[in-house]
């Protein structure tokens, strides 16, 4: 776990990879909860009989349930301990390479992007790169920013 205790071990950070979390399980359970969660029953990810025969050969996880994960696999790789409030202040750029199969295991990639100065504090872009135990494309890539109020 790496901790960022200041402003500047954030900045000084700023361009490296700063770690990789254990391997998490996606179960046909926690895709059947996220699409009861969003109202998104599409077949490919609910409907396991049907999807055997469908273009993955199986259920896959929800594009969206993997992004959701994001902030909990941060949790496992770092922590900021800045005095202030850390607020999701949205996403940059996210894309969805390969599908997560269910039953498979994904972890997170994570490196620091810029750390700017803002006027209620600093605002930090990360990097993460979701993927796939076995599988050379990642399932997702995304910039999230991060506001750290002072």
């Amino acid at each position: 776990m790496r901790v960022f205790s200041s402003f500047e071990e954030i900045e000084k950070a700023a361009g490296e990879e700063i770690g990789t979390s254990d391997w998490f399980e996606i179960d046909q359970e926690r895709v059947d909860k996220f699409a009861d969660a969003t109202g998104d029953h599409q077949w490919i990810h609910v409907d396991v009989a049907k999807a055997k025969d469908g273009p993955f050969g199986g259920t896959i996880a929800h594009g969206y349930l993997t992004l959701s994960l994001v902030p909990w696999l941060g949790s496992k790789i770092f922590e900021f301990e800045t005095p202030g409030a850390k607020l999701n202040y949205g996403l940059n750029k996210v894309r969805f390479p390969n599908p997560v199969p269910v039953g498979s295991r994904v972890r997170a990639k994570v490196t620091l992007g810029a750390a700017t100065d803002v006027s209620a504090g600093k605002q930090v872009t990360l990097q993460y790169v979701i993927e796939i135990e076995d599988q050379e494309k990642p399932a997702c890539v995304a910039e999230t920013v991060l506001l750290l109020l002072s």
